[in-house]
C-alpha cells in the first residue's frame, strides 16, 4: 500500500517501467525522479554505469513518501556529496537517492549546537560553527564529504571524529518511519558505525564548546592548507582509498609496496599522497578498482597487512 492508500503495483523492469510505476503510485511526490540516470557526474571520480531510477527528495517528508511507498523489495542506495565513492561500469540496479538542497539545512542553536542536515557539506558545517563562536567542529573542514557520510563512517579528519561532537542523529527506516539515534546507540568505532545499514540518515545535531571566531577560522585555514598541500584535492578522486591498520599508516605500505605513481590505464596512484587514487581523464570504475586491488596485492605482499577499502564501491561490472 502506499500512504494514501492505494495499492502499490508490482516491482517491474528497471528504468522507464520502474519510474512510471513509482509515478503513478506516489503522485504526492515533488522531488525529481529519472530513469535510466547517469551515475558519474555524483560521483568525484566522474566515472561508472548508470542507475535504473534516480530521487532527488525535496525534503525529509518527500523522501519518507518514497520510502513508504516503494515496493520493500526494491534496491535503495544513498548517496550524498559522492567524494568517497566508486559506481561500477555496470551500473546501479534499483534505486539511487541522491541527499541534495532539500536535507541540506544548517541551523546554529543555543548550547554551542549545530542542528545540520544529512546532505549538507561537512565543510559548511564547520564553518557555520566557527562563525557562531562554537569550537570542536573544526576538524569537519578536512572532511571532503557530506553529514550523512560522515555519520555513517564515523568521518574525521585532523584529530577530531564525528562522534567526539554528534548529540543524536536522525533517520528514516526503509518504510520511510522517523527513528532518531543517540551517539551512543550509533555504536561508532574506526571509520564504521553500528546503526542499521537500512536507515537513511536525515539530520545530525552535533555540540561544540564555546570559543573565539577568529581562532577557529585561523584552525580551519591551517586544515584548508595542509590538505591543499599534501593531497591531491583539484583532481578526480575518491578521497582516502584504504583505511589505516591498526598501528599503520595506509600510505606507508602503499609507497613501502613500490605503488606511488602506479597506473592501470587512467587510473593512478597518486605521487602526492600514496593513499588517493586519481582519474587521469578516462579511467573506467574498472580500471580504478583493479589498480586499488593491484596495490592490496603488493602491500600483502611486503608487508604481510591487508588493507581494507574506505572507498565505497557500488553497482555491477560492465
Amino acid at each position: 500500500m502506499d500512504m494514501t492508500g492505494s495499492p502499490m503495483p508490482p516491482a517491474g523492469p528497471a528504468g522507464p517501467d520502474l519510474a512510471a510505476q513509482l509515478r503513478a503510485a506516489l503522485p504526492g511526490l515533488r522531488g525529481r525522479l529519472e530513469a535510466d540516470a547517469p551515475m558519474a557526474p555524483l560521483s568525484w571520480f566522474r566515472t561508472g554505469g548508470r542507475a535504473d531510477i534516480l530521487f532527488v527528495p525535496e525534503d525529509e517528508a518527500d523522501l519518507a513518501l518514497f520510502l513508504a511507498g516503494a515496493p520493500p523489495e526494491l534496491p535503495v542506495l544513498v548517496v550524498g556529496l559522492g567524494s568517497n565513492l566508486l559506481v561500477r561500469d555496470g551500473g546501479v540496479r534499483g534505486a539511487v537517492i541522491r541527499l541534495g538542497r532539500g536535507l541540506s539545512q544548517i541551523a546554529v542553536e543555543p548550547g554551542c549546537r549545530v542542528r545540520a542536515g544529512a546532505g549538507a557539506p561537512d565543510v559548511k558545517v564547520a564553518r557555520a560553527a566557527a562563525e557562531a563562536g562554537i569550537d570542536g567542529l573544526a576538524f569537519l573542514r578536512g572532511i571532503p564529504g557530506a553529514v550523512g557520510g560522515a555519520l555513517r563512517m564515523n568521518g574525521g579528519a585532523y584529530g577530531g571524529e564525528t562522534k567526539d561532537v554528534l548529540v543524536e542523529a536522525r533517520a528514516l527506516d526503509r518504510a520511510g518511519r522517523s527513528v532518531v539515534l543517540s551517539r551512543e546507540a550509533m555504536g561508532f568505532g574506526y571509520r564504521r558505525s553500528a546503526a542499521p545499514a537500512d536507515l537513511i540518515f536525515t539530520e545530525a545535531l552535533f555540540e561544540g564548546r564555546p570559543g573565539d571566531p577568529a581562532s577557529i577560522l585561523a584552525a580551519m585555514a591551517v586544515i584548508t592548507d595542509q590538505r591543499s598541500s599534501t593531497q591531491p584535492v583539484n583532481t578526480r578522486t575518491g578521497g582516502s582509498t584504504f583505511k589505516n591498520p591498526p598501528g599503520a599508516k595506509a600510505w606507508e605500505l602503499v609507497d613501502q609496496a613500490g605503488c606511488r605513481g602506479l597506473r592501470i590505464g587512467d587510473a593512478q596512484v597518486s605521487e602526492m599522497h600514496c593513499n588517493f587514487l586519481v582519474n587521469l581523464g578516462h579511467a573506467t570504475a574498472a580500471e580504478i578498482e583493479g589498480l586499488g586491488e593491484e596495490v592490496r596485492r603488493r602491500v600483502r605482499e611486503t608487508s604481510g597487512i591487508e588493507l581494507d577499502w574506505e572507498i565505497k564501491r557500488v553497482g555491477e561490472p560492465a
